[in-house]
């Protein structure tokens, strides 16, 4: 029964300490993104959505 589990040891804690580090970068843009923060690289030259990034006046 643990046969399986120990001999994918590797691969299951690679995929775990993936699993936790995709969840934090997800939790990070949605805590920006409640305080009103954004991900704009600032090139509005090349940005569709240009007003969307830009304080509201």
């Amino acid at each position: 029964m643990l046969t399986p589990i120990i001999e994918n040891l590797g691969t299951i804690a690679i995929t775990l300490l993936l699993i936790i580090v995709v969840s934090c970068i997800i939790l990070t843009i949605i805590r920006d993104k409640k305080q009103g923060r954004s991900t704009c690289g600032g090139n509005c030259a090349h940005c569709n959505a240009c007003a969307g990034c830009r304080p509201k006046k």
